[in-house]
């Protein structure tokens, strides 16, 4: 393939991927938050944990399959476009900011550290599942 039209295809893979990330993370969002408040971020937390499950499970699976850089168009369109989209590191500091500049220090701490030690539980999980399969 012409190497223009490669990088077009590329560009593409990671936009479409980023377009379904971004709006699975808006709906689900809204979910988490209609369902369980605002008084801490659930939604933000839970969107990065599963994020990083499946970001270890596809990784992995496409790591074990000899697929990781290859072929690389589900690691373009899933990895890099729907999870790099999906999971937001920015909105979680924004989230501890918030919480910080309200006073609430323990669930400020319980989200930093409780979304560290939950991220690094699932993405490793995710690298069990992604060998298993």
């Amino acid at each position: 393939m012409d190497p223009k039209w490669e990088w077009i295809a590329k560009t593409c893979l990671v936009g479409l991927g980023g377009f379904l990330g971004a709006n699975a993370r808006y709906w689900l969002g809204l979910w988490i938050t209609g369902r369980w408040g605002a008084q801490f971020p659930w939604a933000t937390f839970a969107i990065n944990v599963t994020g990083s499950f499946l970001l270890g499970v596809l990784l992995e699976f496409l790591a074990e399959r000899g697929e990781l850089n290859a072929g690389p168009t589900l690691r373009l369109l899933l990895a890099v476009g729907f999870l790099g989209a999906y999971t937001t590191f920015s909105t979680f500091e924004y989230d501890n900011l918030q919480l910080l500049m309200l006073g609430a220090w323990p669930r400020a701490l319980a989200n930093a550290f409780g979304s560290l030690a939950a991220g690094l539980v699932a993405v490793w999980l995710g690298v069990v599942v992604g060998r298993a399969l």
